[in-house]
């Protein structure tokens, strides 16, 4: 099964939405509403089914583990059960470009990492709906062989995926419990316990670590259990153990589909949901169908998908009475993560004028921007919340790094 790879698409590879990429996302978006603007006034009376209308939808992913439920409900045939129509999925490598290629409307729904929805909705003023969460947990801090501690990470280079990140948010957490401070410019210093923070795309940070040009990064998976496979790198924390059950992925449409066709809009998510319930009960042998996908060795996405026993990560997992699994996968998009996520992005020191995210609501974020009921609905289709391994669709936020 081949995929497309789109590995870069003119935009900065920074993992940045910077001023001029974010102006392209923006520029793309305004693009496609124009030319878009007369196909949306289709008389009520065209009563063209809801699939029909749909199309061909058209998927976007990052090769990371956080994909699986898009592309198992693809791989699986979910989609094709509930009567969507699908391409082949494509590929892309760095978050700006999947950004990009989604506001120009060349992919029609695409996992982003929640900040970065965030980002898109609240500063390029994108009309983006979270539909649903991809996963919970799923990355990892990973580090070179000789640091042993946090504390270890004092004048060393640490590589995160995206400045506004789950990652980024996560590492500062740790650093600051530790007494570290960050730089994200000039030299980090042992002496002054600073640690300086690169971005990288996740697949380059396993060859940076390998040549010692980095100490460490803070990724998905199955980049933390590829260095732990090919023996480059070990674990020194787990971000579900800091965070529980945080969300970092999370499925993304454009705002007219849920608006204009809410009937696809539930079929999605319900694809995804089944997709994710099937990934729970089979993680053995959930490779066998990402590996269409996926570019990493099979063993390294099932070591990701089942390796987190506490005998062998004695350090990494602080809070084991969480129960927690290394991955977990289920839809429902929780409006307490969202702000508590708002609030510690803006402890987050980021290369960037973060100021945008000061002047968010926080009581109207969520619903905003996030359409929880659909989730909640799909959940009641398959058999309700225990399905998932939910108690509840309030939670408080559990932090503890």
């Amino acid at each position: 099964m081949s995929h497309h790879d789109h590995t870069h698409f003119g935009l900065s590879e920074s993992g940045l939405l910077d001023r001029r990429s974010l102006l392209r996302v923006m520029a793309a978006g305004a693009a496609v509403a124009t030319v878009g603007a007369d196909l949306l006034n289709v008389p009520a009376a065209n009563a063209a089914a809801w699939h029909e209308r749909l199309g061909t939808l058209k998927i976007g992913y990052l090769p990371i583990t956080d994909s699986s439920p898009l592309l198992v409900a693809h791989g699986n045939g979910y989609f094709e059960k509930n009567k969507i129509k699908t391409a082949q999925p494509t590929l892309f490598r760095s978050w700006p470009a999947i950004a990009e290629a989604f506001a120009a409307k060349q992919v029609d729904v695409v996992h982003l990492l929640m900040p970065l929805a965030l980002q898109l909705r609240f500063e390029a003023k994108q009309d983006i709906r979270v539909i649903s969460w991809n996963h919970t947990d799923g990355s990892a801090l990973t580090v070179s062989k000789d640091i042993n501690t946090v504390t270890d990470l004092a004048g060393k280079v640490i590589a995160v995926p995206f400045w506004y990140s789950i990652h980024n948010v996560v590492l500062q957490q740790i650093l600051r419990k530790n007494g570290l401070k960050v730089t994200l410019a000039g030299e980090p210093s042992a002496a002054n316990k600073t640690v300086k923070l690169v971005v990288l795309p996740p697949s380059e940070m396993p060859p940076a670590l390998a040549a010692k040009t980095i100490s460490g990064y803070i990724v998905a998976e199955p980049f933390n259990a590829l260095a732990e496979v090919n023996g480059i790198g070990k674990i020194l924390r787990f971000t579900g153990d800091v965070w529980r059950e945080h969300a970092c992925c999370v499925t993304v449409v454009r705002g007219d589909l849920v608006r204009e066709n809410p009937l696809a809009a539930q079929a999605i998510v319900d694809s995804i949901a089944q997709a994710q319930l099937w990934l729970n009960k089979n993680r053995a042998t959930a490779a066998d169908v990402l590996k269409s996908y996926l570019p990493q060795a099979p063993a390294a996405i099932t070591k990701a998908l089942n390796s987190y026993e506490k005998e062998n990560y004695t350090a990494a997992i602080q809070n084991a009475a969480w129960n927690s699994k290394r991955i977990s996968f289920q839809p429902y998009p929780y409006p307490s993560y969202t702000t508590e996520l708002i609030k510690q992005l803006r402890l987050t020191r980021v290369d960037d004028d973060n100021q945008w995210l000061q002047e968010i609501d926080l009581k109207t974020a969520h619903t905003s921007f996030v359409s929880s009921g659909l989730a909640e609905r799909a959940i009641n289709k398959l058999g309700g919340r225990r399905q998932f391994g939910i108690t509840s669709f309030t939670r408080k936020e559990t932090i503890k790094p």
